[in-house]
């Protein structure tokens, strides 16, 4: 026989997931904006398991998924920094110093997993934290 999950439990991990989604969004905004001060991952992850209640699972998630979000960001500005500098480093001439294009890929590879470790990792961590001040504050 066929297992069908009632419509209750199916509405329940909807509002899970769009909860999760939504914390996470608030929480890279809330990095974004706070980018100025050191540790500001780990603050928007944070707001984002704070914002998912006092679960810390859910909290590391949001926390995680906030952190990736904030990469796409770093990764925007990394490609439009990377752009404006591949042009110099490939129109070194012979005797010069010149990465090539294989040298800038990967370049740019070892900075993305850099941020993504930075960015998620510190993320989890703040969501953990923030999980954990719900459950001890709210």
């Amino acid at each position: 026989m066929e297992h069908t999950p009632s419509s209750e439990t199916e509405s329940a991990l909807r509002d899970d997931r769009e909860s999760l989604l939504f914390s996470a969004l608030v929480g890279a905004v809330a990095s974004v904006v706070l980018s100025p001060l050191p540790g500001s991952t780990v603050l928007g992850g944070a707001v984002a398991g704070y914002l998912t209640g006092s679960d810390r699972e859910l909290g590391v998630k949001s926390g995680a998924v906030s952190g990736l979000f904030v990469s796409l960001v770093g990764v925007v500005l990394g490609v439009v920094v990377l752009g404006f500098f591949s042009v110099f480093a490939i129109g070194v001439g012979p005797r010069g110093f010149g990465l090539g294009v294989l040298g800038i890929a990967v370049v740019a590879l070892f900075f993305l997993a850099v941020l993504l470790v930075y960015t998620v990792g510190l993320g989890a961590l703040g969501g953990y934290l923030g999980a954990y001040l719900h459950e001890e504050f709210a």
